[in-house]
């Protein structure tokens, strides 16, 4: 197996690890596939027996990550794979997310198909899914990380009274909507909060955004799907001077003077999937599709 560079990321321990992580490890070592760890997720791995990380490489963000990576392991949920955005940001290397959860859209790879197909992940036999992310301009306010690959999340903060969204497209406005949030959720994060708040799934392969109200005052104003070459315009208004945004779960605290600018970031996330997954199997299986007793 010719030679192979590999990162390996990881939030927080899982007695699902000792299953198979030191064969993991082993698998990389006897086929000379060089590994670096993510710092905080090296002390988690020290609980795990059969680990060798004496002389392991690590890494705590993208500029420690070598330069020739073929791929990127998370181990966790799909929270691990939007956190590990952050850290390999507009970096193309393809992330392969081993699902050790629950629910897992994005972590797509159970913990269980890891071995059986790891020698096919590494000599890249797989399929790319490429995500589109969403790019957040704030004004005069600095954002770490301006991009999500779900959402953005525009929400009341300290009121129980619902606050005003002025959406525009363009100088174009959709509409003041009333109500607790608004989501502009990317196709992959259609499976996320939108969905919850009865916004629609869409494939990740459209070129599309969802813009979702939480819970608006109005019962006719429903979800709406727009190009993703659009760029969206907010402005809230409050009953208290700051409002919250959410990208990623990665929570801000804004003004109310302050709008934010909406777009499609001009890079895009690659996703493993293994060559005999699809994404319609994906939603059959975790939406629990055709389950029904009545079936």
């Amino acid at each position: 197996m010719s030679s192979k560079k590999v990162a390996i990321y990881g939030l927080k321990s899982t007695e699902a690890l000792g299953d198979f992580i030191p064969r993991f490890f082993h698998r990389l070592e006897q086929w000379g596939v060089s590994y670096q760890i993510e710092k905080d997720f090296v002390q988690v791995l020290k609980g795990v027996q059969g680990v060798d990380l004496e002389k392991v490489s690590v890494f705590s963000s993208q500029s420690d990550l070598w330069e020739d990576l073929d791929l990127f392991f998370t181990f966790g949920g799909d929270g691990t794979i939007l956190s590990a955005v952050t850290v390999l940001q507009d970096r193309s290397v393809p992330i392969v997310g081993v699902n050790t959860g629950r629910l897992g859209y994005l972590a797509g790879i159970n913990k269980k198909e890891l071995l059986p197909n790891l020698e096919d992940i590494i000599q890249k036999d797989f399929k790319v899914s490429e995500r589109c992310l969403l790019d957040i301009s704030t004004p005069g306010y600095h954002l770490n990380f301006p991009f999500a690959l779900n959402e953005i999340t525009v929400m009341r903060k300290e009121t129980t009274s619902m606050i005003t969204i002025d959406a525009y497209i363009g100088e174009q406005i959709i509409n003041s909507f009333w109500c607790d949030g608004l989501i502009i959720s990317t196709p992959t994060g259609s499976t996320g909060y939108s969905l919850s708040c009865n916004g629609p799934i869409i494939s990740p392969e459209t070129e599309n955004f969802v813009i979702t109200p939480i819970a608006p005052h109005n019962l006719n104003v429903r979800p709406l799907v727009i190009s993703n070459k659009e760029e969206i315009r907010l402005k809230v208004h409050s009953r208290v001077e700051e409002y919250s945004m959410s990208l990623d779960s990665r929570l801000e605290s804004l003004g109310t003077e302050q709008e934010i600018w909406v777009k499609k970031a001009d890079f895009k996330v690659n996703i493993v999937q293994l060559n005999h997954s699809n994404y319609l199997e994906t939603l059959r299986k975790k939406l629990f599709w055709g389950k029904d007793k009545r079936n």
